[in-house]
């Protein structure tokens, strides 16, 4: 039986597309393997930390870069800015509210739930404050800077029980509480956080819902005589980050994804939350690639 020319046309042609489509996806998956930078943008109403607001009622943009040095071992770059000049300093009587911060971390994966993570948190003023000291290489009392050493629990993937938790506690820096000599000594200040991921609309009919998640997390500053975490108490353990978190992420092709969160925050200290109150709600969308 002879083959017509126009069907070997149609044949090779075939052949072809379906080389390149393989060629394509095998590009594809060695670009994802190859991956080594991550790039993220962060923007939210308002800065909010562990219970602690900084910055103000003011929309912050927060970048964070990430590069794999190796398997495991990553390094990071994060920062945020509300764009406002003046220093953000809550004393009681008057209230700046510029705020800026620039952190470095490098991280470790022990294994497939634990993580090792030591942070470099940098928070020079925007304008020069008496008794504060900008300097980059400046780790002391009136420094602007601290080392935070995290080990963080994650179960979310692939575990019946989603947990997830945190274990922060302050190495160097600025963390300094006072004897009755006034003579400065490290509190190594620790912070405890427990959290849940819920997923569920996983097994939804619907796709929309999905990439829908619920993340409730509760988080205690176990001994804050340094006095670091302000809007918190100071003589005693004290719950400052009771959330409760609801994320969407869209994929937007090409490796880029956009999730949307609404998270709300509850600083349940007994003291030092009147100047920004109890209850915040914070609203943010990311893009990263």
């Amino acid at each position: 039986m002879r083959i017509h020319r126009n069907n070997w046309i149609l044949i090779f042609g075939l052949l072809s597309v379906f080389g390149f489509s393989q060629e394509d996806q095998q590009l594809k998956d060695t670009l994802v393997k190859e991956k080594k930078l991550s790039l993220n943008v962060d923007i939210v109403n308002r800065y909010l930390w562990r219970g602690q607001c900084w910055g103000g009622d003011y929309a912050a943009v927060q970048p964070t870069i990430e590069y794999e040095i190796i398997p495991k071992l990553t390094l990071g770059f994060w920062a945020t800015t509300n764009f406002k000049k003046e220093y953000f300093y809550p004393d009681g009587e008057t209230y700046y509210k510029g705020y800026q911060e620039i952190d470095f971390y490098v991280s470790y994966q022990i294994n497939d739930f634990l993580q090792f993570q030591l942070w470099n948190y940098y928070w020079p003023s925007v304008s020069k404050v008496e008794g504060v000291s900008n300097k980059f290489f400046d780790f002391g009392p009136a420094s602007s800077q601290t080392i935070d050493a995290m080990l963080c629990f994650d179960f979310s993937e692939g575990y019946r029980y989603p947990f997830n938790a945190v274990i922060s506690t302050f190495i160097g820096g600025n963390d300094y509480r006072y004897d009755e000599n006034n003579n400065p000594k490290r509190n190594y200040t620790t912070y405890l956080e427990l959290g849940y991921t819920f997923n569920l609309f996983e097994n939804s009919p619907c796709k929309q819902l999905h990439t829908i998640s619920l993340a409730p997390a509760i988080g205690a500053v176990l001994n804050n005589e340094s006095e670091y975490y302000s809007f918190a108490d100071y003589d005693k353990p004290s719950l400052v980050n009771l959330s409760f978190k609801a994320t969407k992420e869209f994929d937007l092709s090409n490796g880029i994804s956009m999730p949307v969160s609404l998270n709300y925050i509850h600083n349940a200290a007994s003291a030092n939350t009147d100047f920004f109150g109890k209850n915040f709600l914070v609203v943010g969308i990311s893009f990263g690639y």
